[in-house]
């Protein structure tokens, strides 16, 4: 919820409008996400003496530039990279996302006139388009509507771990619940909310699970969406999904099984991945808990490791030893196929092979 803080009420409309992501079955996580950059908008317009229902060109111009200008302020809990002062322009334009969207949907109930939400776009031709797009027979789709208030960005691309780097980090962890949390999600490909979202009766790792009304043989998993999760992990994908593993990811846990069971809350926790070492012990692992334990581990080893760094990894990994783009979309549990263009990067060690053999063949003679 978005509150204002002179009187420290509701503010209705925004409040609404996280109420329909509610109702859309959006993660926990993007209306908490959602409502931060609202309350940045709506600040803005109080700073500025602004009405937010018609902010005007230049008001929406001014918030553009001022995401990127005004100094990040001090937060408990806020963890800044040195140097980093300011908001990138991928973050002000992800809010300026959020700012629109939410004034096209004031335009719905009437709170917004179209006056307002005709600023929001402006038309635009594609020269070059996105793999998959459909221009048309005659190209009469090549003409959008793109958002009006964006930056241009230079696209970072994806970071990933090597396969030694992710022996490492399994190595580096010294209790049993994070190396099988860090070896599952490398082994699976799973998203983070779809690890602290399983539940005991989720793994079947036994070499025949039929015994569970599972007619799946082999050790797997089953990835189901929760919106009733104690800890509001969720599955983003709503269709379920079951992941074979690996018997070395068997073995991690069947060594998390011993660690978790001395804690009696723990072990009567249908939840797999459960607090043993800081306040709450046996509740279900949250979100900022497991941030906390990455953010810990990356300290260690001097390098970024976050969990989604581990699904890209699978992904890579799974592409460059040439399985089908098909089973990696289905492991993944992607339903577009275009989901897939992020993953397969070329990677130095492929461009330097490439040049040597063209190399060695003008050599032959």
């Amino acid at each position: 919820m978005v509150v204002e803080s002179s009187a420290y009420a509701l503010h209705p409309e925004a409040t609404s409008y996280l109420a329909g992501l509610r109702a859309r079955g959006c993660s926990p996580n993007t209306e908490r996400v959602y409502a931060g950059r609202l309350a940045l908008y709506l600040n803005y317009c109080q700073m500025q003496r602004l009405s937010w229902s018609a902010p005007g060109f230049l008001g929406l111009c001014g918030l553009q530039q001022w995401l990127v200008e005004a100094p990040l302020p001090a937060r408990a809990g806020r963890l800044v990279p040195e140097g980093v002062r300011c908001r990138s322009r991928g973050t002000a334009n992800a809010v300026m996302t959020v700012v629109a969207a939410f004034l096209r949907f004031g335009a719905l109930h009437g709170w917004v006139s179209s006056q307002t939400t005709d600023l929001l776009a402006q038309p635009k031709l594609l020269r070059f388009v996105p793999p998959g797009f459909d221009v048309g027979e005659r190209g009469e789709r090549r003409q959008i509507q793109a958002a009006a208030f964006r930056f241009k960005t230079v696209q970072a691309g994806y970071e990933d771990l090597s396969s030694a780097q992710i022996r490492h980090l399994i190595a580096l962890v010294p209790r049993a619940r994070d190396r099988f949390l860090i070896a599952l999600l490398a082994c699976t490909g799973l998203r983070i909310g779809e690890a602290l979202g399983l539940h005991r009766e989720d793994l079947h790792l036994l070499a025949s699970s039929r015994i569970a009304g599972c007619g799946i043989d082999g050790p797997h998993l089953h990835v189901r969406r929760r919106t009733d999760n104690p800890n509001r992990a969720l599955a983003k994908s709503r269709f379920p999904r079951s992941v074979p593993v690996t018997a070395e990811l068997v073995a991690l846990y069947t060594d998390y099984q011993y660690e978790r069971d001395r804690l009696p809350r723990a072990a009567a926790e249908p939840m797999v991945f459960v607090n043993l070492f800081r306040t709450a012990r046996g509740r279900p692992m949250s979100y900022p808990n497991t941030k906390e334990m990455f953010d810990r581990l990356a300290d260690r080893v001097g390098h970024a490791c976050r969990p989604h760094m581990l699904r890209h990894a699978a992904a890579t990994r799974w592409l460059l030893d040439g399985v089908d783009r098909d089973v990696v979309q289905r492991l993944l549990g992607h339903v577009s196929p275009l989901s897939m263009q992020a993953y397969r990067t070329v990677g130095d060690a492929e461009l330097r092979a490439a040049v040597e053999h063209v190399a060695s063949l003008r050599e032959r003679p």
